[in-house]
């Protein structure tokens, strides 16, 4: 009777989901702060010292029994930067120590006292780091998304299980109640049969077209292209500069990202969080779509169908073209995004609840939820499987507009369907340039 009222049955919730038992909504633990420790025993080093690893950094910072020991970037003015930021937090905090400070991320992770690293480097890096991560006996929190590529995905998957290592993914958004009440709706049938979603995120990426310019003397440019083909010019865009004296932060994001040689463009710079709740919210984790289509014959949108026939696109669903999440249903629909919730009946919202201020990477407790789960070893709410998948589904997306083709994807046997010419299968993974390899 009670379920009743709340505007479905438990017969409506089986009978008209989408997901039926498999898609049971599991609310993660997310713990609004960890243990409240008086002794620091968990010991961070930060990897990647720009814009995402500051904001990063003013929410770890702050946990009780956290303590930031080292930072490493390879650019000198960030790893500055950082220092001065640690110390200033030290100091009202009482803590004697300093940072310390290295420009190769092997050197921090010999550290035998570090207990976990934060990992935030361009995507095209973030395989290679958290492997040799996992393989020196650190926990993981990565940014997101997962990897640059599908190969390296399933590799990362597979030695942070062989491990037994602790990885989370920075897609915070599955922290915020507004995204957990949304896929509540979604999974306990509230809206009747799923019929279609919009998760709109914006373009893939194009092909590097930035200007050389001259390499600042304090930056590392050999190290900052890793893996990739040593044919990249720099451009100041790609690795915003900053300055300390007066200080000035970076003005922009790393446009790494918007570059096919670099990144993964919209697609993955916000997929990894718009269809990520779309997966969530349609029991897709740890699975994925059946097809992909392109950009193209008329349309501005990439589309993906899964096996029970809904259909997602990274289609605009208001003139504002608000990166975020529709999901159509029988009985309605409901759009979230960060800070926004509307439906199509009042009965679908939620009751409103205090909000934290301040920049939305440290205002939900995903971060503690990691340095729960490093407690606990217990997995955190985006373990790696989440992470890889919802990485795939971008990756599969840019593979179709590349090849300018429809791709056919087997989600339990991760690779393409009917890719005669084998150029799908290829683009799974690129070829890492002499001297540099996973772990």
């Amino acid at each position: 009777m009670e379920e009743s009222k709340k505007g479905f049955s438990r017969r409506a919730f089986l009978g008209s989901s989408v997901l039926g038992m498999a898609g049971l909504f599991v609310l993660p633990r997310t713990g609004s702060s960890p243990i409240n420790h008086d002794k620091r025993d968990i010991k961070l080093g930060f990897i990647g010292l720009g814009q995402q690893a500051m904001s990063l950094l003013n929410g770890f910072i702050q946990i009780k029994g956290v303590e930031v020991v080292a930072g490493c970037d390879v650019y000198g003015v960030k790893l500055k930067r950082f220092e001065k930021r640690v110390l200033a937090f030290n100091a009202k905090a009482d803590i004697k120590s300093k940072p310390a400070l290295y420009e190769k991320y092997q050197d921090l992770l010999k550290r035998k006292d570090i207990t976990a690293v934060v990992i935030a480097v361009p995507d095209h890096s973030h395989a290679m780091v958290a492997i040799a991560a996992c393989k020196a006996g650190k926990d993981v929190y990565l940014e997101k998304p997962m990897t640059f590529t599908i190969n390296e995905g399933k590799e990362l998957r597979k030695i942070v299980r062989g491990t037994k290592r602790i990885l989370a993914l920075g897609s915070q958004q599955r922290s915020d109640p507004n995204f957990q009440h949304a896929v509540q709706l979604v999974q306990t049938g509230a809206l009747g049969k799923i019929t279609k979603v919009n998760a709109y995120v914006g373009a893939p990426p194009k092909p590097y077209d930035l200007p050389e310019e001259h390499i600042p003397e304090d930056l590392n440019w050999d190290l900052w292209l890793g893996p990739l083909p040593g044919n990249i010019h720099y451009n100041s865009q790609l690795d915003p500069p900053i300055s300390l004296d007066p200080e000035i932060n970076e003005k922009f994001w790393g446009a790494w990202r918007w570059y096919r040689e670099m990144g993964g463009g919209f697609t993955t710079d916000w997929g990894a969080h718009m269809f990520d709740i779309a997966q969530w919210g349609l029991g897709m984790d740890r699975n994925g779509p059946v097809e992909a289509s392109p950009i193209g014959d008329g349309k501005e949108y990439m589309s993906f169908k899964y096996a029970n026939g809904v259909i997602m696109t990274s289609e605009a669903w208001d003139e504002k073209k608000t990166k975020g999440v529709k999901f159509w249903g029988e009985k309605g629909w409901i759009e979230v995004a960060r800070g926004f919730f509307n439906a199509s009946d009042q009965k679908f919202f939620a009751e409103k609840k205090e909000t934290i201020s301040g920049p939305y990477e440290t205002k939900v407790p995903h971060q503690a939820n990691f340095i729960d789960s490093i407690r606990s070893r217990k997995d955190p709410v985006v373990p790696v499987e989440i992470g890889h998948s919802s990485a795939t589904v971008c990756n599969i997306g840019n593979i179709a507009c590349q090849l300018n083709r429809t791709v056919k994807w087997d989600p339990a046997k991760e690779l393409f369907v009917d890719d005669t010419d084998g150029a799908a299968t290829k683009l799974m993974q690129y070829t890492y340039r002499k001297g540099w390899e996973l772990g």
